[in-house]
């Protein structure tokens, strides 16, 4: 429609919602697009180890806040696999970006964030949280320990 016309403009939530994204090379482009949002390899080995134990979950739950990437409902569990790059585990694998630095620590910060808001609801809601991170995987007997603990308890 025209100027004159009924037809509404969406206001952004917030001043960053309204910035663009900084223009990225080809090659960034195609290494952030091989980055999956399920099926990662640390994920498949979470529910690799808890299928060999008989354990049965939902995967990319969403009917939970924060969609769990393994959600074990007869138990109200949750489990988050985090990458340490994405999720800032802080243990050395994941390094701050040169470029764009500020819009990168931004979306860190807000991804930090809504983990805690997301982790938060889930406990109002009565379910236990976990979160795995990537670089714990690499002894899958250890880092699943605390979570057999709590699948026994």
């Amino acid at each position: 429609m025209g100027e004159t016309g009924s037809m509404r403009t969406h206001e952004p939530a917030s001043d960053f919602a309204a910035q663009p994204l900084p223009p990225v090379s080809a090659a960034t482009r195609k290494v952030m697009q091989a980055n999956r949002r399920r099926d990662t390899g640390p994920e498949l080995k979470v529910r690799r180890f808890l299928h060999a134990r008989g354990y049965r979950f939902r995967v990319d739950y969403g009917r939970l806040p924060g969609r769990p990437d393994v959600a074990l409902p007869k138990h109200r569990l949750a489990i988050f696999v985090h990458g340490c790059y994405w999720h800032r585990h802080g243990c050395g694998r994941g390094g701050q970006p040169r470029t764009n630095a500020e819009f990168w620590q931004a979306k860190f910060d807000r991804n930090a964030d809504r983990h805690e808001r997301n982790a938060a609801a889930l406990r109002q809601l009565g379910w236990r949280v976990v979160v795995v991170w990537e670089c714990s995987l690499r002894d899958v007997e250890g880092a699943m320990a605390p979570v057999l603990a709590l699948l026994r308890a």
